[in-house]
């Protein structure tokens, strides 16, 4: 893989390496079209949050931890974006979790899935991971959804009690729901229809929010999912920075 040409000492050295490894992954097949897009968009959102992890997403992030940590079944979706974005750092997470991912992209081809399967079990190798990759034959499907994206894995995502799923489509995210599941998303936008569907909303950027959590199991700092978590009010209080945030710059 290429190196990023910015310094680490740059002040968006983050965001910088975020865009070097979409570059990467699209040159190897693992992305969309769309996938540029859609980062786009949501590196809008995070320029309004000071690119960083407001306290309401942290205390998200720690209700989705312990959510995940007390699961029966627990499962880590991932689309092509998320692969390219923090494929390494997730797989460090499920392998803590002890806990299987599952690819499940709309967009797919062999061509991609091959890319996308081969991405994550080099990672894994390399890394000496033991986490189980699903997603290459997918033998249930999610009732009420229509598409490719319907299609997953009986063992992962259909059996799933807990499912964090970075990135989402609001369609899935509301039949996920449907099926009883409690769905855990990460989404930058805090307006959009998954943030409002979903049982705990991270509004922040993916590798923040992977990285926290990872560090979180490594300190065993992980409690019992909190009765008194509000969701509506963690989204609220993403809004109410994001306002605060604009009325000091205009």
């Amino acid at each position: 893989m290429s190196k990023i040409a910015a310094d680490p000492s740059h002040p968006r050295y983050q965001s910088l390496l975020m865009r070097h490894r979409l570059e990467e992954a699209e040159k190897k097949g693992m992305l969309a079209g769309s996938a540029l897009i859609a980062h786009g968009r949501g590196e809008a959102f995070d320029y309004l949050l000071g690119e960083q992890t407001i306290p309401s997403a942290l205390i998200a992030t720690q209700q989705a931890l312990a959510l995940l940590s007390s699961a029966n079944h627990p499962v880590i979706s991932l689309n092509g974006n998320v692969v390219a974005l923090a494929g390494k750092e997730v797989l460090h997470l499920a392998h803590q979790l002890k806990c299987p991912v599952e690819i499940n992209i709309f967009y797919r081809t062999p061509e991609r899935m091959e890319a996308l399967l081969g991405h994550l079990n080099e990672i894994k190798l390399r890394e000496e991971l033991d986490v189980e990759i699903l997603g290459a034959e997918p033998d249930a499907r999610i009732p009420g959804l229509e598409g490719p994206r319907a299609n997953c894995s009986k063992r992962g995502i259909f059996d799933s009690d807990v499912i964090l799923v970075p990135l989402e489509d609001g369609d899935r995210c509301e039949a996920l729901v449907a099926m009883g599941k409690t769905v855990l998303v990460i989404d930058l936008n805090p307006l959009s229809r998954t943030a409002r569907m979903a049982s705990v909303t991270i509004v922040d950027e993916l590798s923040r929010v992977i990285t926290n959590m990872n560090k979180m199991l490594l300190s065993d700092k992980v409690a019992q999912p909190g009765d008194n978590y509000q969701n509506a009010q963690c989204i609220q209080e993403a809004l109410t920075h994001i306002a605060t945030f604009l009325s000091s710059e205009g």
